[in-house]
């Protein structure tokens, strides 16, 4: 981000110095005091097991110049903060005397109040991205083809949340043509807080699933959640909607914004025609009006076609044609943790270890299924969690359809993927079950069984720890 002086951060975050220090300036953000890259501002978080405020002079002595408190008020306050936490290491003690102290009542809020101020003074557009399922790839992928024009800045990572959606918007690069920011929510209001912050110029809406939906009760609360996108949207914006979803489908956007669907059904403006797929990739002709291009993607999976339209229709919406926007589409070979390929020896390992819903579960198990596979197809799957009171339902679900599907062994870890196992059985399936009841266990049982020719799917909640799993493997 630009250079900003502790007096223009404290009047842009609503807050007041109580420590003015040495009149230091701050060039980068941080919420972790042992991770700075220099001239930081520090924002403590207060979380469920930690204060942030207990390790405030640790971050200036790792680099923050500026920090915001809602604990410290007066300079009595801040003197004493400092002769607590530095334990008379004179050092640390000038250091933070030098820092700069903002109080804030809430620094939470204050981080997005910081965010919404450098949004305003960034005229730069910015596509913002939703959804329950495919937030993170559908971001890639857009990215990747509005690069056919632009230079393209993204969200880092999986910053989508109330702190890092600010964090994100604060540190686009001047010299960033277009902006593609995720924006992820999990409980009332959430995204009303980001979408103000961000005020992105269009949106897109990947799908309305189930994630979450313990903290929001319904599908159709999902739904009204996420269409809060528009909170801070530009009139003259656009909701690039999924119409194969039947929730979004019927979306009318608000104050007269711009609606394109996209989708392999009939009436989307973005549409996919002829899909089949070649050695597992997806392979379809995209059409917008008199426009046809082929592809033949490098992810896989018959849903990473709705991701690729949606790019599509963004690219179009900035004046990029689908001939040049499918040229980088096309080469895009996914993102780590979800549906990414790996051949080990001559075992292939599909690692979608990053997170689970009851649709990306199904959507790994069409792509196991596709997979050409000389031995055999294992799924090894793990509990999805923040499904609500019908978790076991859902669970089940996947379990039923496993039956229609072609694989030769399951795996289960964890006591909400045993209800895979009764699902699959109570659809009259008979793949053989394996449970296992540590990652420990789950390791021997690999070592054991999987053979040269054989093609593994890993999926599960990320807390589940199947990304570790997937990294044995791969030391093996």
């Amino acid at each position: 981000m630009k250079k900003i002086t502790a007096k223009a951060l404290a009047q842009a975050a609503g807050g007041v110095l109580a420590h003015e220090g040495n009149e230091p300036v701050a060039e980068h953000i941080s919420l972790d005091s042992r991770k700075m890259a220099g001239n930081d501002l520090f924002v403590p978080i207060i979380g469920e097991r930690a204060d942030g405020h207990d390790y405030i002079c640790m971050a200036i002595g790792n680099g923050a110049t500026v920090v915001f408190t809602s604990r410290h008020k007066t300079e009595e306050e801040v003197q004493e903060a400092i002769l607590t936490q530095c334990k008379g290491d004179k050092e640390k003690e000038t250091a933070a005397k030098a820092a700069a102290w903002i109080c804030v009542p809430d620094t939470r809020k204050a981080l997005q109040d910081f965010g919404a101020y450098c949004r305003r003074n960034n005229p730069i557009p910015l596509v913002g991205i939703t959804g329950s399922v495919g937030k993170t790839t559908t971001r890639e992928m857009v990215a990747a083809a509005l690069s056919a024009g632009f230079l393209v800045y993204k969200t880092p990572g999986n910053s989508n949340s109330q702190v890092g959606v600010p964090i994100t918007v604060a540190e686009i690069p001047e010299n960033a043509e277009i902006g593609v920011i995720e924006l992820g929510m999990s409980e009332p209001g959430e995204m009303t807080r980001i979408a103000n912050v961000a005020q992105v110029n269009c949106a897109v809406m990947t799908n309305i699933g189930v994630a979450h939906i313990e903290q929001l009760g319904s599908q159709e609360n999902i739904l009204k959640e996420k269409l809060h996108i528009q909170d801070g949207m530009s009139e003259k914006g656009t909701l690039f909607l999924n119409g194969d979803d039947p929730l979004l489908r019927d979306v009318v956007p608000e104050g007269g914004r711009k609606k394109v669907l996209y989708g392999l059904s009939e009436g989307c403006d973005y549409r996919g025609e002829d899909l089949h797929l070649e050695e597992g990739y997806p392979v379809f002709t995209a059409v917008h009006g008199d426009e046809k291009v082929q592809l033949r993607l490098q992810v896989m999976g018959v849903h990473m076609v709705q991701n690729a339209l949606a790019a599509l229709a963004v690219a179009g919406e900035y004046g990029i044609s689908m001939e040049m926007a499918a040229e980088p589409l096309c080469r895009f070979e996914g993102f780590k943790g979800r549906q990414q390929i790996v051949h080990l020896n001559g075992v292939t390992v599909i690692d979608d270890s990053y997170n689970a819903s009851p649709v990306s579960m199904k959507a790994g198990i069409e792509v196991l299924g596709s997979l050409p596979c000389e031995g055999k197809r294992i799924a090894v799957l793990a509990d999805m969690k923040e499904l609500g009171p019908d978790t076991v339902k859902f669970h089940q679900e996947v379990g039923a359809f496993l039956k229609e599907h072609p694989a030769d062994q399951v795996v289960l870890y964890g006591e909400l993927a045993k209800e895979i196992g009764a699902g699959l059985k109570a659809a009259g399936g008979d793949i053989p079950l394996t449970e296992v009841k540590s990652l420990e266990e789950l390791e021997q049982w690999l070592d054991d069984h999987v053979a040269f020719g054989d093609c593994l799917l890993f999926k599960g909640s990320n807390s589940m720890g199947l990304s570790k799993a997937v990294a044995y493997m791969k030391e093996k």
